[in-house]
Formats: structure tokens, C-alpha cells, sequence
């Protein structure tokens, strides 16, 4: 049976899109992998520094291949995506990723763990980059919508992962990565069984190409182009400064005479505004006028967060940035992705959110970098004024050129 260019097939719940993954599939899929990946990340540097005895310059070298492996990884997925069958690539990044989990289990030593650190790295950026290019074929909801349901499943998985990390680690190492290694096994088997339909929604695509040949990817439109660069830049940027959060603010939190536990509770409060604000965002989809004034809000919320942190020296003042922090955090992150799935072409749609994941990742890459030498140069205050306005920048670059561009840009649902 055909509707409107898109094939059903009978059920006997009713009828359901033969070429369209259920949403709360890939909403497990996401689980699974930020549960199992944040039993990694959070304990590499205390475990190569106490355990291994690696200097902590060289755990920053180890963190950043990660990174790069990562960003390496989201181009390659995105393209890929384009242009194969995501079922099977999709089953290879997470099934990789099992066996590579398994390895660390068995093999943690040095410098093993940093060749298969270096791995995992690259498999968390195809696999995430495919989920997310996956996330454009939906059409049952819109793509706000989509995005933000998925960035509020991954926060909550990296919250649950990272909880748990914190009783298991002392008991042994070794669970921990055989935990996460079927965490990626529960992965795999979801999708094995239930992203099936993402074959059908690829022979669609290639059967409106020419006669079955591999289609020739259409190009993005110059104005779309200059728009998804101005989102490319801020988001890059915006991780640049944010990454200081999760590096350089505990050290001067410390400093000031703050416990150090009271450091990681802003990042339950962190996790706890984005489960509030995604849950308001699903009820209230109108609450912001239109996709772009939610990232311009988003935008400035992180601005603001660093003005405020000049005058924060109690756990208080700390606790109102964060907030302030993660209402930029909810709303910019998930829309940014959507906008740009609007303007990318059908045939270029996981090309550009690899893109995504690459501007994310190098902002990740190279934020400690940035602020340790700005800190070491010139100390925190003077920092959280560079953060602040060069966020608000972007914020100055994007209400104009969108405000040309906007009435010429073409959407592609």
C-alpha cells in the first residue's frame, strides 16, 4: 500500500510507515550509548593519574586524541549516511563498539587503554552522528521536537552513567567497562531489530535518484550554506567556553574555598534544568516563536551565565550561572541540529549533521586548551569577560545575517 510517496505495511496494532524508525527506539539507542559512554570519560583521568601514574599532561593528550577520533568519526558517519544503507553501518559502529569495550575489560593497561580510548572515541562520533542523521528521516514529529527529545535522552543517560560510575569504580575497574560493553550490546540489539525500516526510507532516497544509481548529492544552497557556517561557528565556539565548566571551574571553585562535592552538585542541578526545560519545550513546541529565536535565547543565556560568574564567590552565585548556564544549554544545543536539518538537502542530511558533531568536537578539543592558557596568562576574571563577549559575538553576527537571509533560505522538511 502507497500514500503520499510513502509505503505502510499492516500491522495488527494498525498501520504504521514502513520506511519511518519509531522514535522511542532511537530514544533507547541514545540511552544505551551515553549510559555505557559515561562509564569511560568520567574516570579516565583519575584512573590514568592514580592507578597508571600518567602525568596530567599527557592524560590532556590522551583526552584530546579521543576527541579528534571523534570528530574523525562524525565525518566519515556523515557521509557514509548519505550515501549507504544506515541499517548496516549503524549495526557495524555499535557492534565495534561491544568488542572494543570487551578489549579495555581485558586490556587496561598503558598504553592500551589510550590506542582503545583513541577507538571509542571514533565509534561514539559514527554512532552518534548516525543516530542523529537517522533522526531527519522521522516526519511523524518536527525536527524541533525530535532533537530535543534526543539531547534530553542523552543527558539523562550521561547523568545515570556518571552516578553509577561513582559506587562501581572503586569496586572494580573491570565491570565497568564489561557494563558498558552490553550497555552497547542492548544497543546494537535494538537496532538490529527495530531500525529495520531505515532500509525502506534508503531505497526511497535512492529511488528518487537516477534509475537506482547511487544519486549525486544535491548541493546546499549558498544562503543556506552561510547560515548553517554562522550556526557551525557560534556552536563551536559556545562549547570552546563551555568545556571550562568541566575542567577549569573546580580548580577556581576550590580555590575559593568550595568542597569539591559541591562542584559536582551543579552538575545535578545541570541535569535537572535540562529534564525540566525539555519536558516544558515537548508541552509548550510554540513557547518560542519560531526555531531560531530559541537558539538566539540559548545563546544569550550563555553569555549571561559568564557575566555572572565575575561576581560569583559563594556556592550560590555558582549554582545561578549554572542555571543560567543550562537554560542556554536546553534550548540552543537541541535547536541548533534541527535548523540545520531544515536546511540541508534530503541527499545531504547526514553530511551536515556530522558537521554538527565535528563543531561540537572541536570546541570540546580544544576548550581546556583555550581557557588553561588564558587563565595561566591573565586568571579567571579576565576569562569569564573573553567567554562572555565572544559568545555574545556570535549572538551579533547571527541576528543580522539571519534577518537578510531568512525570507530567501530554503527549508527542506
Amino acid at each position: 500500500m502507497e500514500e503520499k510517496g510513502v509505503f505502510f505495511m499492516k500491522k495488527e496494532h494498525g498501520i504504521v510507515p514502513k520506511d519511518e524508525i519509531k522514535l522511542v527506539w532511537l530514544i533507547v539507542g541514545e540511552l544505551a550509548m551515553w549510559i555505557g559512554a559515561s562509564f569511560i570519560w568520567p574516570l579516565t583521568s583519575v584512573y590514568l593519574n592514580k592507578q597508571l601514574h600518567i602525568s596530567l599532561s599527557m592524560i590532556g593528550v590522551v583526552l584530546f586524541c579521543n576527541c579528534v577520533g571523534n570528530i574523525i568519526g562524525s565525518i566519515f558517519a556523515g557521509r557514509a549516511y548519505d550515501r549507504y544503507n544506515p541499517y548496516p553501518l549503524i549495526l557495524w559502529g555499535f557492534g565495534l563498539d561491544v568488542l572494543v569495550l570487551f578489549a579495555m575489560a581485558a586490556f587496561h593497561g598503558w598504553p592500551e587503554y589510550w590506542i582503545l580510548l583513541t577507538t571509542t572515541g571514533l565509534l561514539s562520533g559514527w554512532n552518534s552522528t548516525l543516530i542523529n542523521s537517522i533522526a531527519t528521516s522521522l516526519k511523524r514529529y518536527s525536527g524541533r521536537y525530535v532533537f530535543s527529545v534526543l539531547y534530553f535522552s542523552q543527558n539523562l543517560g550521561v547523568v545515570t552513567g556518571t552516578l553509577i560510575v561513582g559506587y562501581l569504580y572503586d569496586y572494580s575497574i573491570t565491570l565497568l567497562f564489561v557494563i558498558a560493553a552490553l550497555l552497547f550490546a542492548v544497543a546494537f540489539f535494538n537496532a538490529l531489530f527495530n531500525y529495520r525500516p531505515i532500509i525502506a526510507f534508503h531505497k526511497e532516497r535512492v529511488a528518487k535518484g537516477h534509475s537506482g544509481k547511487q544519486q549525486k548529492a544535491e548541493p546546499m544552497p549558498k544562503r543556506n550554506f552561510i547560515m548553517t557556517m554562522a550556526f557551525f561557528t557560534t556552536l563551536g565556539v559556545t562549547w570552546l567556553m563551555y568545556m571550562n565548566w568541566e575542567s577549569n571551574l573546580s580548580v577556581y571553585m576550590v580555590s575559593l574555598g568550595i568542597p569539591f562535592h559541591m562542584y559536582s552538585l551543579l552538575w545535578t542541578l545541570n541535569a535537572s534544568v535540562i529534564v525540566i526545560m525539555q519536558g516544558i519545550l515537548a508541552r509548550f513546541p510554540r513557547l518560542f516563536k519560531n526555531i531560531f529565536h530559541q537558539i538566539i535565547f540559548g545563546i544569550i543565556m550563555f553569555s549571561i551565565s559568564f557575566v555572572t560568574l565575575v561576581f560569583a564567590k559563594d556556592f550560590l552565585h555558582f549554582a545561578l550561572s549554572m542555571f543560567i548556564l543550562t537554560l542556554g544549554e536546553s534550548t540552543a544545543f537541541p535547536a541548533i541540529p534541527a535548523f540545520v536539518n531544515d536546511l540541508s538537502p534530503l541527499t545531504s542530511k547526514g553530511k551536515y549533521q556530522g558537521a554538527t558533531m565535528v563543531a561540537s568536537g572541536i570546541g570540546r578539543a580544544f576548550g581546556p586548551l583555550f581557557g588553561g592558557l588564558i587563565i595561566d596568562k591573565a586568571g579567571y576574571l579576565p576569562f569569564f569577560w573573553v567567554a562572555a563577549i565572544v559568545i555574545a559575538l556570535m549572538i551579533v553576527m547571527m541576528i543580522p545575517l539571519y534577518l537578510k537571509l531568512h525570507d530567501k533560505l530554503t527549508i527542506y522538511k
